[in-house]
């Protein structure tokens, strides 16, 4: 029983060194990436398609 317990306390550990730090990552760099000013005319003409009568 205490090598279950070894073995959950190592995953819990790899999760939080790893996978936190690696999805903080992803979403600054989704955030960066959406408020970057070159993106500005993609994001306004997407904003404005529901709005076209084509």
């Amino acid at each position: 029983m205490r090598a279950i317990l070894t073995v959950e306390n190592f995953a819990s550990n790899l999760v939080l060194t790893m996978w936190t730090p690696l999805f903080v990552g992803i979403f600054v760099a989704i955030v960066t990436y959406a408020l970057w000013p070159r993106n500005k005319a993609t994001f306004d003409a997407a904003a404005q398609m529901p709005l076209r009568e084509d």
